[in-house]
């Protein structure tokens, strides 16, 4: 094992699987790494944990993973052989409508297109060709910004459409169902759909959708840490859990310091070895709405009105395409929606493991302003039984988090912003600062390896394994 340029070790701050998949990338380069977490165990957003009751198996972040399965950095992984089995389900997602109707994205393309009558045509069109080049198009839109894509025309197509908005890509539709199926994809970048680049946050999910599907991990998201954990520690590097890093004072032995934190606490970790026009660019990075989050235990399975909507691992419940848009238009504007858009996930459709047998969890959230303490739990509810009668009835237990207190369980969600940052186009183009490469700080020997760096949020490793890569490189060059 060999140390840094310089003898000291790298250090690695923060244990979610971009802090993991820096170490890692570092540890088989035979850089010696040992990475450092505050919290009682490693995983950051990617953790389980029996937050109900004895018996039900909640993913207290992340819990749905198509970039998983995407990710150049998990391919380097033989995640079965680490115990890491995906369970998926033909319907992707569902998205359900007024009237017992719902639209749903199949894993084959051209099942979803025949269910969308008018506008299948127009689906296939839109998404066909994508589909076709997934590979590619993924690898672009997940490699560093500043590197040439090995088949730029193909992804170009993509490229140009992160300038169009979700608004403008479901005028393309005329049916409520395919207007509703972009809806739910744009809205999870937790931006108003009239923006950009939430036209691209909808094509690469539905893209993802055909191309690999939206799984979950069988037994819990946490599985994947552990997976990432053993691959560290067979590489020779190792884990040390609570032990909080206030300061880059006390890292000042090691060669290179990787930090999977947001621009926030680097600013507070750095305290003056940052000059002022560095902390003032830093402090210019915008943070994004937050989430008040709901685990249900529940006594059976979700009576969605819609069959489909049983069948899809994911549902997106907010209504029509014109509804869903009103609500994250409203969070924006700094209020919180009396019907919000919410994201579901229903394990037990495809891992029957999560909970007892009949019975089953749920995992849901919805949007809110930044830093809001306001309980939505009621409202989300309301939002399910519109479109499931009698869910309440199933309900056995639940355990809800605010947008404040997800803060307080990781501070790398700041105000509740799972995403590590607004998702804006500009904050796509330069996160978290315009720098020729992102994962440099003003702080020689000092990068930033989190979800604030490209490709942004999402349980892919790639910011650590980009990050990662420019450390060796720096450490080469003797930098």
């Amino acid at each position: 094992m060999r140390r840094a340029r310089g003898g000291g070790a790298a250090v690695v701050v923060g244990s979610g699987p971009n802090g993991l998949a820096a170490a890692i990338v570092l540890a088989r380069a035979g850089v010696s790494v040992r990475v450092l977490e505050g919290a009682d165990g490693p995983g950051g957003g990617c953790r389980s944990a029996a937050l109900t009751r004895p018996g039900f198996v909640h993913d207290v972040c992340s819990a749905v993973h198509p970039l998983l399965v995407a990710s150049p950095f998990f391919r380097t992984i033989d995640l079965g052989a680490r115990g890491v089995r995906l369970c998926r389900t033909a319907v992707a997602f569902a998205h359900p409508l007024e009237g017992g109707r719902s639209a749903a994205v199949d894993t084959d393309l051209s099942s979803t297109a025949a269910s969308l009558g008018a506008d299948g045509a127009r689906y296939t069109r839109t998404f066909g060709a994508l589909v076709e080049h997934a590979d590619d198009i993924v690898a672009a839109l997940l490699a560093p910004l500043r590197s040439v894509p090995a088949h730029p025309l193909r992804a170009a197509p993509m490229a140009l459409a992160g300038l169009q908005s979700a608004q403008r890509l479901a005028q393309r539709f005329s049916t409520e169902e395919a207007r509703a199926l972009v809806a739910g994809a744009a809205a999870h970048s937790m931006l108003p759909l009239h923006s950009a680049p939430t036209g691209a946050m909808a094509r690469l999910f539905i893209v993802l959708a055909h191309a690999v599907g939206w799984p979950v991990v069988e037994g819990g998201s946490q599985r994947v840490v552990d997976a990432l954990v053993a691959e560290l520690e067979s590489a020779g590097g190792d884990v040390e859990c609570g032990h909080w890093v206030k300061s880059l004072d006390e890292l000042s032995d090691a060669s290179a310091v990787l930090l999977d934190v947001t621009p926030r606490q680097l600013v507070e970790m750095a305290g003056p070895r940052l000059s002022p026009s560095a902390r003032r660019a830093l402090g210019r990075y915008r943070y994004g709405p937050g989430i008040c989050k709901v685990d249900y235990a529940l006594a059976g399975p979700v009576p969605w009105s819609d069959a489909r909507c049983r069948e899809a691992i994911t549902v997106h419940v907010g209504g029509t395409f014109e509804e869903v848009a009103r609500s994250e238009a409203e969070v924006a504007a700094g209020r919180h929606p009396e019907r919000p858009f919410c994201l579901v996930a229903q394990h037990g459709v495809a891992d029957p493991t999560r909970a007892p047998a009949g019975q089953h969890t749920l995992w849901a959230y919805c949007h809110v302003p930044n830093g809001s303490d306001v309980d939505m739990t009621s409202r989300l509810e309301a939002q399910i039984e519109r479109f499931a009668p009698g869910f309440s009835d199933l309900i056995l237990e639940r355990r809800t988090l605010t947008a404040t207190q997800t803060e307080a369980y990781d501070p790398n969600y700041v105000g509740g912003d799972i995403n590590a940052g607004a998702s804006t186009l500009w904050q796509t183009v330069f996160r978290p600062t315009p720098r020729w490469n992102p994962y440099r700080t003003a702080i020689g020997g000092v990068y930033l390896c989190s979800a604030a760096t490209p490709p942004g949020g999402g349980v892919h490793g790639l910011c650590g394994m980009h990050a990662a890569r420019t450390v060796l490189r720096d450490l080469e060059r003797g930098r």
